[in-house]
Order: structure tokens, then C-alpha cells, then sequence
């Protein structure tokens, strides 16, 4: 079993950075992928960034390629997002999630989901 609990969103303007942090509480966490989708209100929750259980492989969707780090501390059970040059397109509610260290691209991957955190970027 694990928990997930994200903080670090916000308000932020066009261009402004924020890293969003993850806390995973359970024994089991450095065996888990772990990833960040985000979510607007009436669309789908689509895949943001993934990292696998050692940190070395990681991914990102396209949007964010080049803007977006994802990395995690195993000792300290976290894991983050670091996001620089937003946009407002990249308003949304930002998910973790801990699942497979394959096919991390899709949700059902995934097996603990965190609560989500809101993040608002003004143009």
C-alpha cells in the first residue's frame, strides 16, 4: 500500500517556474514507477512526465519536453516536478501516481494516485 500526497501548486504567471512535490508514505516505495498527469475540468487525464523505480529512465509527453524535469529522492520517499517556462496551457490539477516501471505512459499502469494539486498559470 502506498500514499500519495502532492503540495507546491499554485498561482503563477506566464514564464514563472514551480515544482511540485509528491510524498509517498509505505515501505514499498522505491520498487514503484512514479508519475505526474494533469487534468482540466471536462477532459481526460493525460500523462505528464514518468520516472522508473532507480530514477535513471524518464519520460515526458511532448507539451513539456524541455521545460519539465521530473526526478525522485528514494531515501526521502518523494518524488518532483520541476517546471519552468509555464504557460497558460499547462493550467491544470497535477496527479501522482505509483504503479509500473513500464508502459508508464498510460494510467491504468498505475495503482496509488495521489489527491492532486492545483496549478494556475496567468498569461
Amino acid at each position: 500500500q502506498v500514499q500519495l500526497v502532492e503540495s507546491g501548486g499554485g498561482l503563477v504567471q506566464a514564464g514563472g517556474s514551480l515544482r511540485l512535490s509528491c510524498a509517498a508514505s509505505g515501505r514499498t516505495f522505491s520498487d514503484y514507477g512514479m508519475g505526474w498527469f494533469r487534468q482540466v475540468p471536462g477532459k481526460e487525464r493525460d500523462f505528464v512526465a514518468a520516472i522508473t523505480w532507480s530514477g535513471v529512465n524518464t519520460l515526458y509527453a511532448d507539451s513539456v519536453k524541455g521545460r519539465f524535469t521530473i526526478s525522485r529522492d528514494n531515501a526521502k520517499k518523494t518524488v518532483y516536478l520541476q517546471m519552468n517556462s509555464l504557460k497558460p496551457e499547462d493550467t491544470a490539477v497535477y496527479y501522482c501516481a505509483a504503479g509500473s516501471n513500464s508502459r508508464m505512459v498510460y494510467r491504468q499502469n498505475y495503482k496509488y494516485w495521489g489527491q492532486g494539486t492545483q496549478v494556475t498559470v496567468s498569461s
